[in-house]
């Protein structure tokens, strides 16, 4: 099972309300929340390792370099991640208790968490779950080697199992071409332009008839009458986005091959740091959510002190 821990904690911080708080008052909720769903999910699917995924950098400067717009508007005037301030100072808390409850905590310098993601799903040789609230991790379902997305919906309770036929269900698109899709769609949400005048209809008409985005771009290379779905305007739009359509794969594709140390996350039977796990349960108010997490995970009694 692959956390996406960003998009987790994000989802929990909006989902878990602020005034679950510390015994001093400040809140807690991410964490909370965080520490809550992955309990549940440890207790509804069983899996054999867990990884929390982590971005080290949000906003990698190869994915910029191709695309300017990527997730631009979600910088902060200090050129960071445009955090709320209730949240960024949870964030080191969980790093905290991730580490003192021994739940592996993978990040790659220059690469978000969908890259260690897409890397670790690629090496693995059983079935894996990826947890996560971006759609853009829906390029990685693959039924053959049983890779499925468990799609956060809304807040932390509502999770979808996504593969690759719930893909071609909700989008009309063949299971592996989400990334296609979105390229061609765009993502407002990441600052993904798409395709000016071409939405998901259109979009998955043309990978339904040409297969991927390279088959697309050779009918519009080749072209000299249009038909439907490369009709004349269709096909006008192509043409005009052609530089975008260049640049916009890179952005859009999730790294499977980043140079990652090899990554057991095996279940911790008790937890790594007791002493350091107690005490940031008993500063930070997590004594109920530690132990449904220490429960999920089969801790001794006790393994909080």
């Amino acid at each position: 099972m692959l956390l996406d821990a960003a998009s987790l904690y994000f989802r929990a911080f909006y989902g878990v309300p602020t005034s679950v708080t510390t015994p001093d008052g400040r809140p807690i909720n991410a964490v909370r929340g965080f520490l809550d769903m992955t309990a549940r999910l440890l207790t509804a699917h069983g899996p054999d390792r867990l990884v929390a995924c982590w971005d080290d950098d949000w906003r990698p400067a190869f994915r910029v370099e191709a695309l300017p717009s990527y997730k631009a508007h979600r910088v902060a005037s200090e050129g960071e991640e445009e955090v709320p301030d209730e949240l960024s100072p949870q964030v080191p808390v969980l790093v905290e208790v991730l580490a003192a409850a021994g739940v592996a905590r993978v990040g790659a310098p220059g690469f978000e968490a969908d890259d260690v993601i897409g890397t670790l799903a690629t090496r693995a040789r059983g079935p894996v779950d990826i947890v996560t609230g971006d759609r853009d991790l829906f390029q990685l379902v693959d039924d053959e080697r049983g890779v499925r997305v468990l799609y956060t919906n809304r807040g932390i309770a509502d999770i979808e199992t996504v593969d690759e036929a719930a893909v071609a269900d909700k989008y009309g698109i063949p299971g592996r071409a989400y990334a296609d899709f979105a390229v061609l769609r765009g993502d407002p949400s990441d600052g993904l332009p798409g395709v000016a005048g071409v939405g998901a209809k259109t979009a998955a008409a043309l990978i339904d008839e040409f297969g991927d985005l390279a088959g697309i771009r050779a009918a519009v290379a080749r072209t000299v009458v249009p038909t439907a779905p490369l009709t004349a305007a269709v096909l006008k739009k192509l043409h005009a986005a052609s530089d975008y359509l260049d640049r916009a794969p890179v952005v859009v594709a999730v790294a499977t091959d980043i140079d990652l140390p090899a990554v057991e996350g095996t279940l911790p039977r008790s937890p790594a740091d007791p002493a350091a796990l107690a005490q940031l349960a008993e500063q930070h108010g997590l004594q109920s959510s530690l132990g449904r997490l220490g429960a999920a995970l089969g801790w001794p009694a006790g393994a909080l002190g």
